[in-house]
Order: structure tokens, then sequence, then C-alpha cells
């Protein structure tokens, strides 16, 4: 068997040059392509598997061109709401035997912290999430806190838990965060920051903090490679790498 064939959307971003790097290093990949804005994606260059990371609006049409080509991806591109899953997920029912992974995170200790957040959350009364970033991400909350807020939310559902004690009646700022699946998800932006963030879970007396910070983007890249490793053998659409790294039982 030779080498995999990656090509990398966004290759001349932060994410994508440090990709494209990390192929390059793997004896068992081989870069064949670099596309950045405004570049024809065409056959995309011969790849047998692409890592995606762009901007929330062009994602969606750089996946479907792969879903079309018959070639899996790895998509770290956030911004990925229900909807468009849905559209993706017919998208790659329409084209058998590709597969794609969409994961709002690639660092182990990060999705390792997300799965310890699900497994805790109905055993505490109170939960919220503060993820903090570099003030260049353009979306929030990040890919991370939103999905870490839906697997606590559905955890807590699953539980008969009820929501999140809160006696707050006048918040015109907003100070309280964002609410996703009912989770209060607070999103700081600062300099010198890469990509951080704690769950806070709250009881009578006590309380637990899962933290993960990433100082360098070499933390996402061993998930990025496994992934890449990984995407040929499960067709269909995946939401997450826990499900690459046998975390999802």
């Amino acid at each position: 068997m030779g080498a995999t064939r990656v090509a990398v959307i966004g290759a001349a971003g932060r994410m994508g040059a440090t990709v494209c790097a990390a192929v390059e290093a793997a004896d068992d990949l081989e870069l064949v392509g670099r596309f950045d804005v405004g570049d024809d994606l065409g056959d995309l260059a011969g790849a047998d598997v692409v890592v995606e990371f762009s901007v929330p609006d062009a994602s969606p049409g750089n996946v479907a061109h792969c879903v079309a080509a018959g070639v899996d991806v790895v998509v770290g591109t956030t911004g990925w709401s229900e909807d468009r899953l849905d559209t993706l997920r017919a998208q790659v029912e329409a084209a058998p035997g590709v597969g794609v992974l969409v994961a709002p995170n690639f660092a182990v200790g990060a999705v390792l912290m997300m799965e310890f957040a699900r497994r805790a959350a109905p055993f505490f009364e109170s939960v919220e999430i503060v993820e903090l970033h570099h003030p260049d991400k353009v979306d929030a909350p990040s890919g991370t806190g939103a999905r870490t807020a839906e697997l606590v939310g559905e955890a807590r559902d699953a539980a008969g838990v009820g929501p999140v004690p809160d006696a707050t009646t006048h918040d015109p700022d907003g100070a309280r965060g964002a609410r996703v699946h009912g989770i209060p998800v607070h999103s700081v932006r600062l300099r010198g920051l890469v990509a951080h963030q704690e769950v806070l879970l709250g009881g009578p007396g006590e309380m637990l903090t899962l933290r993960h910070d990433s100082f360098d983007r070499a933390s996402f890249m061993t998930g990025v490679l496994a992934a890449v490793r990984q995407v040929p053998q499960h067709p269909g659409l995946t939401v997450g790498l826990e499900h690459y790294l046998g975390l999802d039982g």
C-alpha cells in the first residue's frame, strides 16, 4: 500500500499550515494539494482524503465538492449547525462509501474533557462552560463549547435532571452568556490565548472543574492525523472525534 494522498483546504491559515507540516512529516501520508480562498478545487489534486480548515461560510461548499468527487473529508471548520449537518448528511448518503468526519476539536485532551463532562453532568445541579480563544476567532461560542454544551444537555435530559438553577431576571447586556441546550456558555477572546475551555459543575458544598488548554496548534495534530488515517474506514457522516477513539460507548 502506498502513502495516503492528502489535500488541505484552508492551507494558508494557521491551522491549515500546521496540518500541511504534520502531513509532510508523516511517513504514511503524502501532501498532494494546498488550496485556499479563490482556488479552483477541481479534482482536489487526486487526493484520497481532504482536510478542511476554512471558515464557516465557505466550509459547506468545500465539503460538498469533496463528497461529490467521492473523496473522504476531515472537517475542522466550526459553525456546523444542525441544519447544515442535515444537508451534509443527505449529500453523504447520496455518495455511498464516502466518509466525512466533522470534529469541533482534534486535541485528544479536549475530546476527553468533553467525555468527562458528559459523564459528570447528571450528578451536578449546576453546569456552566467558559471557552477562551484568541481574538482572531470569528465565531462564538466555539465549536468545542457548543458541542460540550450539547453533550452535557443531552446527558442531563437522559438522566431526568432539571434545568440549571438561575434566578437571573434582568440581564440586558447578556452577561449570563449564551444558552446552548440549556447550558450557559461564556466566550472570552483575548490576545495571547490559543484554545482553552473550562467546564464548571456545581452541587451543594462542592465544585468540579474540568479544564483543557491548547498552548500550540501542534496539540491538534495527533487527532487530525488519526482522523485522516481512519476516515476511509468510517463511511457516512460522523460528528465528533470521540467516535474514532472508542469513547462513544
